[in-house]
Order: structure tokens, then C-alpha cells, then sequence
């Protein structure tokens, strides 16, 4: 068996606990940005210029589903939940503020697309035995 062509279960673990603490960090570093750096009301006047419906509630569900979605992704916590939650966000990104601008970055989708992708594997594959995630549903056994 070549790790190769066929992955043991020890290497799609490991694996899972890099995408996730990586995209975990990303998204923690970007809802850290939007909660304490512009702050709410600052993030509301940004998705107020891009057209964003509702825009004060879209930015505090955007800024904090991003920092508390990034830790619960870290930690491997609510895995499934918070990739859905960040993923639909990344969507509603990409949608809302990145598509006119085309595909590459800095201002284009590439990176949106990047995270969302990842987010939705995550949602489909799950944390991984290296997470709170499968310590819990082994305690629950």
C-alpha cells in the first residue's frame, strides 16, 4: 500500500488537523480583524458601501462567525457546524464583494473560493481523530 495512492487512516488524520488549524487561523485572524481592529460599526460602513443586505446584522454574524467558527475549527470542536457556517459566509463573499472584481487576488474571489472549498471539506469529511470532535464521540461511547 503506497501512501501515495492510498492513505492510511494515521495520514487522513493528520492532514485533516493541518487544513483545519491553518483555515482555523486564517479565519480567527480575519474575524480578529473585523471585531477589534475595525470593529463592528466599521465593518457595517464597508458592507453598507458594497450593497450588503442588513448590513449591521451581516457584519456582526460575518465578524464573529469568522472568530468563533476559526477557534471551533482549531480546536476541532462543532467541526461540521462551523465549516458550514464559514463556508456560507465565504459564498456570500464572494457573491457580495469579490465577483466584479474578477478571479485573482487582492480584490478578485481566488482567496473567498480558497476558503469556502476548504470549509466545505471539511463539512463533508469532518474533524478527524486528532480533534475535541472525536474525543467526545469516543467518551460518548
Amino acid at each position: 500500500m503506497s501512501p501515495f495512492t492510498t492513505p492510511s487512516a494515521r495520514q487522513v488524520n493528520i492532514g485533516l488537523l493541518i487544513l483545519r488549524v491553518i483555515v482555523g487561523i486564517v479565519f480567527v485572524a480575519h474575524g480578529a480583524q473585523k471585531v477589534f481592529v475595525w470593529g463592528i460599526d466599521g465593518v457595517t460602513a464597508g458592507f453598507a458601501g458594497m450593497g450588503v443586505p442588513a448590513p449591521a446584522v451581516v457584519a456582526t454574524l460575518v465578524a464573529f462567525g469568522e472568530l468563533l467558527g476559526g477557534i471551533a475549527l482549531i480546536a476541532g470542536v462543532l467541526t461540521r457546524l462551523a465549516s458550514l457556517g464559514l463556508a456560507i459566509i465565504m459564498v456570500g463573499a464572494v457573491t457580495l464583494a469579490h465577483l466584479p472584481a474578477g478571479f485573482f487576488a487582492p480584490e478578485g474571489y481566488e482567496f473567498t473560493l480558497t476558503l469556502a472549498a476548504a470549509s466545505l471539506a471539511l463539512m463533508f469529511a469532518g474533524a478527524g481523530q486528532l480533534s475535541v470532535d472525536a474525543a467526545l464521540a469516543k467518551r460518548r461511547r
